[in-house]
């Protein structure tokens, strides 16, 4: 089992001139309840099965389990997913020692970009890049599960 802590964020600025690759992503949720999501994911020519555990207090961290399987097996458990996909560019920018993965969002989430840092405790420190807005852990609008069902637009 592993263990993942993670920060997130609004994005606020221009990124872009720092992002070293960018990766089309499309998710489905087989369960999007809090306590399991079951996501299945098409991230570039891979695809992967997720499952995630319950967050803790603030939101920073939860078991995360991630298989990699083939992309044909992910297209048919999309057809059988909850209804709404999501559909986004992640982008990896480099700050001090971290990697940020900066999500555009694109159809009934377009307009919306958030930042994620994986840390090793959740009081580790890191380089906060200029184009960093608020940060947004814990917040369950910003959760890509909660995307599916309520999306940005609709706000």
């Amino acid at each position: 089992m592993a263990l993942e802590i993670e920060k997130k964020f609004l994005v606020t600025g221009d990124f872009m001139k720092e992002s070293a690759k960018a990766t089309r992503i499309t998710q489905g949720y087989l369960s999007s309840v809090p306590e399991r999501t079951v996501r299945v994911r098409i991230k570039g020519d891979k695809g992967y099965i997720t499952i995630k555990g319950i967050g803790s207090a603030s939101g920073a961290s939860r078991f995360e389990w991630e298989k990699e399987i083939p992309v044909a097996e992910v297209e048919q458990l999309l057809a059988i997913c909850e209804p709404g996909v999501i559909d986004k560019t992640r982008h990896l920018v480099s700050s001090g020692k971290h990697t940020f993965e900066v999500d555009v969002f694109h159809g009934d989430n377009d307009g919306l970009v958030l930042a994620e840092v994986e840390l090793s405790s959740e009081d580790e420190a890191f380089v906060k890049p200029a184009w960093l807005g608020q940060e947004v852990t814990g917040d369950a609008r910003y959760y890509n599960s909660m995307l599916m069902k309520s999306p940005y637009k609709s706000w």
